[in-house]
């Protein structure tokens, strides 16, 4: 297979790479993060310039002395990136994440604690449980967009509250789920627990391989699939999907039913996951707040370009620099200040392809040169000459 890359003469063709939408997208990334963590940087100088070196360097390298908790941490925000990821192909944004995430966090809590089954399966029902709920919250704001042509952003932001207040009822109200002395769920039993991967001191499970998996599976659907291609195309433009036949109704359906278990899922890995102390399990405290898991999905799904692979890698990234970010306290920045930086990053990232068609086009014009001229325009300019020039007076 030839390589697009390279041109008839064997040098390395830039104008053909930087061409190349993956490449584009993947360079815009890169800006975007580098501006971003510039930008932190000048902040930790300015909050504490004696400092700011060692936190940055903390920031950029904490995160590889933790690493059964980057990979821990980065579980459920790939799952809601790719939630708002998948939604974006269709042309919809899925800024109802948290509460299909938070309702998902519910079913599988629900399927923990009153639903007595065999331990070998129990954990993965419960998981299955918790995509249902996440497909449930996913559902009804496709319905309104596919029916009613409701816009998909109000209804889904309106259901992260409703979500959050209905969870927050639910589980207070549950008496074998809920400690009211502590304000909090009780542990879940062990054999809803997914299993430990065995990094010690982490909460690292099997979920984030599970995560993974439905990744590669979206990227499959996605580029892949016919199903894929209708989804990409309505989102593209939906009046040529329409008169091409593509049942858009259906589609936008069943987007947000896909989007909404995805979040789901991820609200399950985080409410599943077994606690590095022994005999507890992670828990669930009522406080009224939406989940911000939903909302670090939108910023992964941005800087992944909405792509399955993307997401992992941006994924990583974030819970990289959180984990860093937390260790930078040890020299007296606020965890808060990562906080920044991510949104900085995603700022950036939003007119990141901009600046990257920039600099592409500079590199395109230098490597041209004024004095070439491309072979057909030199072949049509030297058949003009030889004609002689043309009589514009000339009567046909």
């Amino acid at each position: 297979m030839r390589n697009n890359t390279v041109s008839s003469t064997g040098k390395f063709d830039f104008k053909r790479l930087s061409g190349n939408k993956g490449f584009s997208a993947f360079t815009a990334a890169l800006l975007a993060i580098f501006l971003g963590l510039i930008f932190g940087f000048a902040v930790m100088v300015t909050a504490s310039p004696e400092n700011s070196l060692a936190g940055f360097q903390m920031v950029l390298l904490g995160g590889f002395r933790r690493i059964g908790d980057v990979l821990y941490f980065a579980t459920p925000i790939l799952m809601t990136g790719l939630a708002v990821g998948f939604a974006f192909k269709m042309g919809l944004f899925n800024i109802g994440a948290s509460g299909q995430y938070t309702m998902g966090m519910f079913f599988a809590l629900y399927a923990g604690f009153m639903w007595d089954l065999p331990a070998s399966f129990h954990w993965g029902v419960c998981v299955l449980a918790g995509m249902a709920g996440g497909m449930l919250w996913g559902f009804i704001p496709g319905i309104f967009k596919a029916l009613l042509n409701v816009n998909e952003v109000i209804t889904s932001i309106m259901f992260n509250y409703i979500g959050m207040y209905l969870v927050d009822m639910l589980v207070q109200s549950n008496s074998a789920m809920y400690i009211s002395s502590k304000t909090r769920t009780a542990y879940l039993p062990g054999s809803a627990q997914l299993p430990s991967l065995g990094i010690e001191n982490s909460s690292l499970n099997i979920s984030f391989i599970i995560g993974l998996a439905v990744a590669l599976v979206l990227y499959v659907v996605l580029d892949k699939t016919t199903f894929g291609y209708e989804l990409k195309a309505t989102g593209h433009n939906k009046y040529a999907a329409a008169y091409a036949g593509m049942n858009g109704k259906r589609n936008i359906i069943l987007t947000m039913v896909i989007a909404g278990g995805m979040a789901g899922l991820g609200g399950a890995f985080a409410i599943l996951a077994p606690s590095t102390i022994e005999g507890s399990s992670m828990t669930y405290e009522p406080i009224n707040i939406i989940a911000a898991n939903g909302f670090n999905g939108i910023a992964v799904a941005l800087l992944g370009n909405s792509s399955p692979i993307g997401i992992i890698f941006s994924a990583l990234f974030i819970s990289h620099i959180q984990r860093g970010g937390t260790l930078a306290s040890l020299y007296g920045f606020k965890p808060e200040i990562i906080d920044v930086v991510i949104a900085v990053i995603i700022y950036f990232s939003a007119f990141a392809m901009l600046m990257n068609s920039a600099v592409g086009r500079f590199f395109k014009g230098r490597g041209r040169g004024p004095a070439q001229v491309e072979p057909a325009a030199a072949e049509g300019t030297a058949g003009l000459n030889k004609a002689g020039p043309v009589d514009e007076k000339k009567e046909v």
